[in-house]
């Protein structure tokens, strides 16, 4: 249903071209869930604007539904889109956003209005329907515009980071509601920097940094690039973080990365039990008092953070801030 080849995209920023898209290769079959994962600036953005006909690739070619997306009279009716950000109108009510968005798709006034209704029902938004929309939480705004997305009945869905600035609660009732979605045939492509949110929702997984695709497949393949087993170390003093990664590298089969937020220091081991005492006895040897230590299988986070070099919440470039200001 969406399928990229060698897709690239050009921006000049400051006087200096930037390539936010180089070469991009990706494919979603129809009722699959690709999940796009990279940092701030990766390019996530800026290909979901090509795919959703929003920007033209400099080279390269996008299909959606079989249809090139430089065709956009037949690519949109098969399309809904949610941003990063809740585009409605604060000064109209829940219902008559869904309405004017209908309409936009050329439904008549009537299947227009008993299109929102729809929507406004299995959104949990019936109530609230006729309120303005300045009246809104933040999350009842997030789930409108996905309603919004909804009101055509797409055949392909593209989520860019639709649950940003959710609380956890309102996540999960989205995560519920997008595997409804799926599970009536739905083709969703979803750009995240929530690891969990792919490891929820997505079939597969994408990994895009500095505009490339650096790596794909299952959430569970992901991970087995990892070997297995993660060992990780976290010490109360984190002034000895790097006596910590001299020591918990020594054991690993690839380079240590450390969590900035939490201070742990994690590599992949091929003897969980070899590596675990090992690495008790060392730490102990060279008088480092540890908060925690152990071994665990791996997260996508360390999978991204063995890919990229950083999380998938830091920004690099401005890549996907060029592609939105274009």
């Amino acid at each position: 249903m969406i399928s990229t080849t060698d897709v690239v995209k050009h921006f000049t920023v400051k006087d200096t071209v930037v390539k936010a898209v180089d070469g991009v290769d990706i494919s979603v079959a129809e009722g699959e869930v690709l999940g796009l994962l990279g940092p701030n600036g990766a390019g996530k953005t800026t290909l979901v604007k090509i795919i959703a006909t929003l920007l033209e690739p400099d080279s390269g070619t996008a299909q959606v539904g079989g249809f090139d997306v430089s065709d956009v009279h037949k690519v949109r009716p098969l399309i809904g889109l949610a941003g990063q950000f809740a585009a409605v109108d604060d000064v109209l009510t829940g219902r008559e956003n869904l309405e004017i968005v209908g309409e936009l798709y050329q439904l008549s006034r009537k299947d227009a209005a008993a299109r929102a209704s729809e929507v406004l029902e299995r959104l949990s938004l019936s109530d609230a329907g006729d309120r303005l929309v300045r009246t809104y939480s933040g999350g009842m705004r997030r789930r409108l515009d996905l309603g919004a997305s909804l009101v055509g009945n797409p055949t392909v869905l593209i989520l860019d980071e639709p649950t940003t600035g959710l609380d956890p609660r309102t996540r999960i009732e989205l995560w519920d509601f997008l595997r409804e979605l799926v599970a009536g045939g739905t083709t969703v492509l979803l750009t995240t920097q929530y690891l969990e949110e792919a490891d929820e929702l997505a079939d597969r997984i994408a990994v895009i940094d500095s505009g490339k695709i650096i790596a794909k497949g299952t959430a569970d393949e992901l991970k087995e690039r990892l070997g297995g087993d993660v060992l990780f170390a976290a010490p109360v003093d984190r002034s000895q973080i790097d006596d910590v990664v001299r020591i918990i590298g020594a054991l690993g089969t690839s380079d240590p990365w450390v969590d900035q937020r939490t201070g742990e220091v994690s590599t992949p081991v091929p003897d969980r039990i070899e590596a675990l005492l090992a690495a008790g006895r060392r730490l102990e040897d060279e008088g480092i008092v540890l908060r925690d230590l152990g071994v665990k299988r791996p997260t996508l986070d360390e999978v991204f953070l063995a890919l990229t070099g950083h999380a998938a919440e830091e920004s690099d470039s401005g890549d996907d801030q060029a592609g939105a200001s274009a």
